[in-house]
């Protein structure tokens, strides 16, 4: 069985299961060798971490980290990279990484000012839809952009 497909199965069954910028940029390097344009690009990345429910595993811990601004006008702007660990599994699956753009949506069905995100990822993976709660948590939701009926539990918060 294809890993995306053991992710998509195992994470969305066991979710319907119930289971468990300032000024212009500046051209110069720091004291690390930096330049002020990649700190600026690594200061609008943000990253979200959280465990998912697994069926057969004690969860699938993810990790998204998105870069870019979502008022950004050209979705090039933005790109993702998405984590998916295997915590306890019997078959030990690899780690999982997907890399692509992500999108804004307007709304949701129960919630017609909700923000949402989505990740396309660039060649195969499956899309997944983020409720954007607060800066710091976003939310699973279903490719309908309905809440899962145990939320909580498909949390990602933000690291400082």
């Amino acid at each position: 069985m294809q890993m995306k497909t053991l992710l998509a199965g195992s994470a969305l069954m066991a979710l319907l299961a119930g289971c468990a910028g300032t000024g212009g940029e500046q051209q110069g390097a720091d004291a690390t060798g930096t330049t002020a344009s990649s700190s600026q690009a690594q200061s609008d990345t943000r990253t979200y971490t959280g465990t998912l429910p697994c069926r057969n595993c004690s969860g699938i811990a993810l990790t998204v980290n998105l870069q870019g601004d979502e008022k950004a006008t050209n979705p090039q702007d933005r790109t993702f990279e998405l984590e998916a660990q295997y915590q306890n599994h019997p078959q030990n699956p690899p780690t999982e990484t997907y890399s692509g753009n992500w999108d804004v949506i307007s709304g949701m069905q129960d919630d017609p000012s909700a923000t949402v995100y989505e990740l396309t990822p660039s060649g195969e993976g499956q899309v997944y839809y983020f409720e954007r709660v607060n800066d710091s948590t976003l939310e699973l939701v279903d490719p309908q952009l309905r809440r899962f009926e145990n939320g909580q539990t498909l949390r990602l918060t933000r690291k400082q």
